[in-house]
């Protein structure tokens, strides 16, 4: 019987004048895991023990240096002989001999904390560092939140680890997060340090970083950053802990201040916030993986095309351009056209003032973007997605032009947010190269696309969807056809619930406010109702047979009266301009009034004795329900798919986890269906 040994995750090399090279060889991100900590360990000791070795040089493989620790090892406790991160700084702050971080690509979480335990840490012009624990509900482990205060003040670091951006090595350089960044070779010029004098951060005394504010400074910029974050039971428990643990590097011993980290980090990793946000991290790399979905190669997309020049079909052409894909806009009317123009160009203006675009750039991609009349000018494009009027009509006969305009290859897609995607294929003679692409609004700004798969949308076609989405830096989850498909399905359960409980007396305001500031909503749903437009609800409500949002038709009435949300300057609140540019909720109790009187009609009881918890169980209880129903039909393929699209497309708190990962969390077993993770294989005809 023969074995294969597993492949080394690090390997020695000696490069001659006493410098030995270990470079991190775990891929996709030379991931810091324990396995991996394990070989380092004992290579740093031996290392130590070389008398002809006087400089050790970390540099990772295939162009990355390393992407942190391995999440999926916060789900499995260290045992006394695991080797972690903190067991290879520890065993680095041992060694008495110069140490140098040689970063290309990315060094993020543990990678960069191993980076600040060196001496030394020269990148290339390419790369990237950063600690971004706190997005996974934690806080830096290795001695991150101890060292970087002493190199770059603690005021600094804050800023750096609260954030938990990726920083490019140039804007690093200049904030003393590195000492050197080149063009060439990283792993050369780290040999121009062989034996320069150590000197370790841990020795250092972390500096507040900021200037005159005299001898009550740091309780005072402690308190001022405690005040910016979020309240720990709404999202910042995690946020509150780093703060505590820079503290510690500005008032204690480093050794003292490093027990303190460790202990912190530990009360994160086992709290709710962080294992909620640790199941998005994980739902999210699930997304691509279509069970039963066989494996084909995607359509190229060289050049697309975009019906509709609205605030939708402007901005899904400008997601277009911004990958780098040229994109034809279809529109007839010249006042809508020169509104797209206005809106495209003041996009990228806004990029360039933001300094995330050169001038060049931006009008590169701009121009991208091209304007027509005539459906027959998209003979060349590779995909066509539709932005017209929410109509069956309407969608069906722009559906049948560019079937016959297109070429036969040529994939059509649908904005639809509700309407049947199979009937809108029937229009056409390729019901196969067709799908739904529900972006969300503002789509140059949200993250969410919805893929929606029809009956007879082939295998490549939705590979296609797929790997567009990752094109377009979107977070695609691809859903079954059917009403709502999985986010505005659940949205008009959510919103009835809500509508139930103001039937019931509860005021509007109340609901926003305990959907909102307790629990941790973007908006409240009366809000989000207002933004959306109550005449799209009601034209909804009518396509479905007229059912109503809770048990009132009172949304039909607040049309009626023209009431159509913020749009109109009144809906569910009122909203006036001279107060928040329009945008802030005015509680109007003339609405209230209407809904008591069309309650008590209705043979409705009051409840007066509702509680902010039973608000919270009420709503959530009814998202888990609808989701659960999407799970047992098939629609939505896996628990984490419902999550991700409620955080990313309605402003579900992540430190929850998504209505899914809440109910299990709270012990709620959904009506129809389980929270519980399950896979649904999907099926082709």
């Amino acid at each position: 019987m023969t074995t294969t040994a597993t492949p080394a995750r690090v390997k020695s090399t000696d490069l001659g004048d006493g410098v030995r090279l270990l470079t991190l060889d775990n891929p996709p991100v030379n991931a810091l895991g324990y396995a991996l900590c394990g070989e380092l360990v004992p290579l740093l000791e031996a290392a130590a023990q070389d008398a002809s070795v006087n400089t050790i040089v970390f540099t990772g493989a295939n162009g990355m240096f390393s992407g942190g620790a391995d999440v999926n090892d916060f789900n499995t406790p260290p045992t006394a002989d695991t080797k972690t991160v903190r067991s290879v700084i520890e065993a680095m702050e041992r060694i008495d001999k110069t140490l140098v971080a040689a970063i290309d690509g990315n060094a993020l979480g543990g990678g960069y904390e191993l980076a600040l335990a060196c001496d030394y840490r020269i990148a290339t012009a390419k790369s990237r560092v950063g600690l971004p624990e706190i997005k996974l509900g934690l806080l830096p482990g290795g001695g991150g939140t101890q060292r970087l205060p002493r190199l770059v003040g603690a005021y600094e670091a804050l800023q750096v680890m609260l954030k938990g951006d990726l920083i490019k090595a140039p804007d690093a350089l200049a904030k003393g997060m590195l000492d050197e960044v080149i063009d060439a070779d990283v792993v050369a010029a780290a040999k121009k340090y062989a034996g320069k004098p150590k000197r370790r951060l841990s020795e250092r005394k972390a500096e507040l970083g900021v200037a005159n504010l005299g001898l009550f400074a740091t309780p005072f910029v402690v308190a001022q950053a405690h005040m910016m974050v979020p309240p720990e039971e709404n999202g910042g428990y995690a946020a509150h802990k780093l703060i505590d643990a820079v503290q510690a590097a500005i008032e204690l011993p480093f050794e003292r201040g490093w027990a303190r980290e460790v202990r912190l980090f530990m009360e994160l990793v086992q709290s709710k916030p962080s294992a909620a946000l640790r199941h998005v991290f994980f739902a999210e790399r699930e997304l691509s993986k279509v069970p039963g979905l066989p494996k084909t190669e995607p359509v190229e997309i060289k050049k697309a095309a975009v019906i509709g020049a609205g605030t939708m079909g402007t901005g899904i052409a400008i997601v277009f351009a911004e990958a780098g894909i040229p994109v034809t806009l279809i529109e007839t009317k010249d006042e809508a056209v020169e509104k797209s123009r206005e809106m495209i160009f003041g996009m990228f203006k806004y990029q360039v003032d933001k300094g995330r675009l050169t001038q060049e750039d931006a009008w590169k991609r701009a121009n991208s973007i091209s304007f027509e009349t005539d459906f027959a000018e998209l003979g060349d494009v590779d995909i066509v997605v539709e932005a017209v009027f929410e109509s069956m009509p309407v969608k069906k006969e722009v559906f049948a032009k560019l079937d016959a305009v297109t070429k036969p290859e040529a994939i059509l897609a649908s904005n639809t947010s509700t309407l049947d995607i199979d009937e809108i294929a029937s229009a056409t003679k390729r019901p196969d190269k067709v799908l739904g692409l529900h972006f969300f609004a503002p789509a140059n700004i949200m993250k969410l696309l919805e893929i929606v798969r029809g009956k007879e949308t082939s295998p490549q076609t939705l590979t296609t969807g797929i790997a567009l989405g990752k094109k377009l830096r979107k977070v695609a989850v691809v859903s079954g056809n059917a009403f709502g498909f999985i986010g505005n399905r659940m949205l008009f359960e959510y919103e009835a619930q809500a509508v139930q409980l103001a039937e019931e007396g509860v005021s509007l305001a109340r609901i926003d406010r305990v959907m909102k500031q307790k629990f941790g909503f973007a908006m409240g749903p009366f809000a989000v109702a207002d933004l959306s437009g109550l005449d799209v609800y009601h034209f909804i409500s009518q396509s479905q047979h007229g059912q109503p949002l809770g048990r009132i038709p009172i949304v039909a009435k607040l049309v009626e009266q023209g009431r159509l949300g913020q749009k109109s300057g009144a809906g569910f609140f009122k909203y006036d301009k001279a107060v928040g540019k329009g945008r802030e909720a005015i509680p109007d109790p003339e609405v209230e009034q209407l809904i008591a009187q069309l309650a008590k009609e209705a043979g409705i009881a009051p409840n007066p004795n509702v509680s902010d918890d039973e608000i919270i169980a009420r709503c959530t209880r009814a998202l888990a329900d609808s989701g659960a129903e999407l799970l047992r039909t098939g629609i939505a393929l896996r628990p984490g798919d419902v999550d991700i699209v409620w955080i990313y497309g309605y402003g579900f708190p992540p430190h929850h986890g998504g209505p899914m990962h809440y109910a299990a969390e709270v012990g709620y077993t959904p009506h129809g269906g389980t929270t519980k993770t399950e896979t649904k294989e999907l099926t082709h005809a």
